[in-house]
């Protein structure tokens, strides 16, 4: 009963819905308005070569897909046969699907939760399971899996106490999504408790530690990073790259940096926001600011005060060419992003008090000396102005949070461990 009033709401404010993605997002981004007949389940039956059932991997966006990125690439390595979709819900985690795996897994959208959309593309896709990153627990998609037999794991999982007193809100619709999982695999054992705690059967559960901690630079990478390295001189003066930064955060970022540029002229920032619509917004910003800047697309920079970081799928190589990463969404209240990314270069942290999607990763981080926590811009420009006078001190703090990265890792095989349980033999 709880999931037919779920689907009859749901039914109801589609037109939003709708009008939300096709028109307001799509107007922002026109990525939003392609393959749009994929929201409803109307995936092409021709995105395989081979008849063989396909696994299906969601990741919800960018972030998901570069923590995911690993574990699918180990899991084509030991299944080199096996037919991959991963589904995603942005154009942004559509092109890094894209950009991460070129052409060697077939990529759509998941459906909206409608229950005919889930069931048509169920129908389509035929999985042998359904994986589903982190905490994306759609109740139409995980119960018709759970009905039609697809084994349902949901992996890297995690679950805030806040999270939590949210599906304890809605009990009903909530046991019928922990009835529906097979398998779960959670970053630690808080997680696990906290789940079944909301009705999970106990021996479903299993502790196997972050993905997120399972990343080391490519040769590729490396080499990039040598690249932006030599381009941007980051050898002759102090480079701080603040990335994944959302509206209000650019502004105080850009405060930071004309703080730090007063002590240290030679300074650069590079500022990588967190969605392209934002790309020109904060382009704007810096025209109608003191700073000299020049964009990252055009490839022309010539010693501006800021490079504005306009690409898609450079980050991680960004951080790496810095001295110091700020990993942005922690100085307001978004949660913070993946601190990760920086910390495998050898890069350290500074982060804002806002951090509660990543409590997983940080409280670890921040004990082992790897990251540094600012409250407001002056003390993130004190940092920064500290850490320029201090080279020893920013080279300590990067080798701190790769050493942190080190001693954590292993959540891939134990998670493959559990994906090959479920998966059919291959030809």
């Amino acid at each position: 009963m709880a999931r037919i009033f779920y689907s009859f709401a749901l039914i109801l404010i589609s037109p939003l819905i709708v009008f939300y993605l096709y028109v307001l997002r799509g107007k922002k981004n026109k990525g939003y308005r392609a393959h749009f007949k994929e929201r409803f389940g109307f995936v092409s039956k021709s995105l395989f070569t081979s008849k063989s059932k396909p696994l299906v991997v969601h990741c919800a966006s960018v972030g998901e897909v570069l923590a995911a990125a690993p574990l699918i690439k180990a899991l084509q390595k030991h299944q080199p046969q096996l037919n991959i979709l991963i589904t995603c819900n942005t154009p942004t985690g559509r092109e890094q699907i894209i950009n991460q795996f070129k052409n060697t897994v077939a990529c759509s959208y998941l459906p909206m939760d409608f229950p005919f959309s889930t069931a048509r593309f169920l129908k389509r896709i035929n999985p042998q399971a359904l994986c589903i990153l982190e905490t994306e627990l759609w109740p139409n998609l995980m119960a018709i899996s759970h009905k039609k037999n697809i084994p349902v794991l949901v992996l890297n999982a995690r679950l805030s106490e806040k999270s939590q007193q949210g599906y304890q809100k809605v009990a009903k619709l909530t046991q019928i999504i922990m009835r529906s999982i097979t398998v779960l695999a959670s970053h630690n054992k808080k997680d696990a408790e906290r789940f079944i705690e909301l009705g999970l059967t106990p021996s479903k559960s299993h502790v196997t530690g972050s993905i997120k901690f399972d990343i080391s630079p490519s040769n590729e990478q490396i080499a990039s990073v040598a690249n932006l390295k030599a381009q941007y001189k980051t050898q002759e003066r102090f480079v701080w790259v603040a990335g994944s930064t959302h509206p209000l955060e650019h502004e105080m970022i850009l405060n930071a940096h004309q703080q730090l540029l007063k002590k240290y002229p030679n300074a650069l920032l590079v500022i990588a926001p967190r969605h392209p619509e934002q790309f020109d917004k904060v382009a704007d910003t810096l025209a109608q600011s003191p700073l000299s800047f020049s964009r990252r697309s055009n490839n022309n920079y010539q010693n501006e005060h800021v490079l504005l970081a306009d690409t898609l799928g450079e980050l991680q190589c960004l951080y790496g060419a810095g001295n110091i990463s700020y990993v942005g969404g922690s100085l307001i209240r978004r949660g913070g992003h993946n601190p990760l990314e920086a910390a495998a270069f050898s890069v350290g942290v500074i982060t804002g008090p806002h951090t509660y999607n990543f409590d997983h990763v940080y409280p670890e981080l921040i004990k082992l000396k790897g990251a540094v926590v600012v409250e407001n811009t002056d003390e993130l420009a004190t940092q920064l102005i500290n850490l320029n006078q201090n080279a020893k001190a920013c080279q300590t703090l990067g080798n701190k949070a790769q050493q942190c990265v080190l001693k954590n890792q292993g959540a891939i095989k134990k998670t493959l461990t559990i994906i090959n349980q479920y998966l059919e033999p291959q030809a």
